[in-house]
């Protein structure tokens, strides 16, 4: 992992110098806490069940990663504690304005693969049967 100011939140750098990205990827479940926050303000089970159902199933966060992740978020400033007049049991969290620019930077990163996995045809049923 790279490690910025301490805190561990992005893969291995496999990007170069030459991209147009002012940060490195994102881990897959910092980038779906981020996507769960961007909707409205969330407490960690609330988070789990929106990561579950934004990957349909495909990734099922535990505590241990959830609250791990939130810590590292919580330190870079990506997310915030927040007050919940509702629920003064739990805590909140909510996403600030550096967490909603590396949410928007990782999705567009995103959709240029995407964009670039089209224009190769690879998109569809069957075209990524490699024979494996």
């Amino acid at each position: 992992m790279i490690v910025q100011q301490g805190i561990d939140i992005y893969p291995l750098r496999i990007y170069t110098n030459l991209m147009d990205y002012k940060q490195e990827p994102l881990t897959p479940a910092v980038f779906y806490i981020l996507l769960a926050l961007s909707i409205k303000e969330r407490h960690g089970y609330d988070i789990m069940k929106q990561v579950e159902a934004d990957s349909h199933g495909q990734v099922k966060m535990g505590p241990g990663t959830l609250y791990g992740s939130i810590k590292r978020m919580l330190d870079v400033g990506l997310i915030v504690e927040v007050d919940n007049i509702k629920d003064s049991r739990r805590k909140f969290y909510s996403l600030t304005k550096k967490g909603q620019k590396y949410l928007s930077a990782e999705i567009k990163r995103y959709s240029e693969v995407v964009n670039l996995a089209k224009n190769r045809k690879l998109l569809g049923v069957g075209n990524l049967d490699f024979g494996v």
